[in-house]
């Protein structure tokens, strides 16, 4: 099957449960830092992703959630998040607008189809069109080179991460 197969669109209210599955491929059973290690941990996350998803879907300019659809199945396979901050400005970025990304997941059996660089470059169009200088996200050994093809690269700082309640 070729990306042809597949519409990227909008996510909508009725999308919930299939991007709740989706990134539980990044989020349950991974080694990441920010994955559950528990079932309790995983019960927490898919409630606070799911009541974050109802607020935000369609709600806020500054957040956009993708789908990947199957256009004969209607299958969902494939997500993707964008987030826009503002920040203060730098010589990079003079209006202090920053994008994110982050949940770029394809479902297993539908990788290496084209879905992920479907989803990035809408992505990346949406953050364009705000006016988005610096896009920045998070990704692991695996998907490193699609997003190297799409112009990120390595900014050689370390990613720190605090996890917890504040001291």
């Amino acid at each position: 099957m070729n990306n042809l197969s597949f519409t990227v669109r909008n996510a909508t209210q009725e999308d919930i449960e299939w991007l709740i599955e989706l990134r539980s491929f990044l989020l349950d059973g991974t080694s990441a830092i920010y994955a559950s290690r528990s079932q309790t941990d995983s019960e927490r996350w898919r409630t606070a992703y799911k009541h974050w998803l109802a607020a935000h879907l369609g709600v806020h300019d500054s957040v956009q959630v993708l789908v990947a659809e199957h256009c004969e199945t209607r299958q969902v396979a494939g997500c993707a998040t964008g987030i826009i901050d503002l920040r203060a400005p730098t010589a990079a970025n003079a209006n202090g607008l920053s994008g994110w990304i982050q949940s770029v997941v394809v479902d297993p059996q539908w990788r290496a189809h084209g879905i992920a660089t479907q989803l990035m470059n809408h992505l990346l169009r949406w953050f364009g069109n705000w006016d988005v200088a610096t896009v920045a996200l998070q990704t692991t050994a695996g998907a490193s080179g699609l997003y190297e093809r799409l112009g990120f690269c390595p900014t050689g700082e370390g990613l720190l991460l605090r996890q917890g309640a504040s001291a």
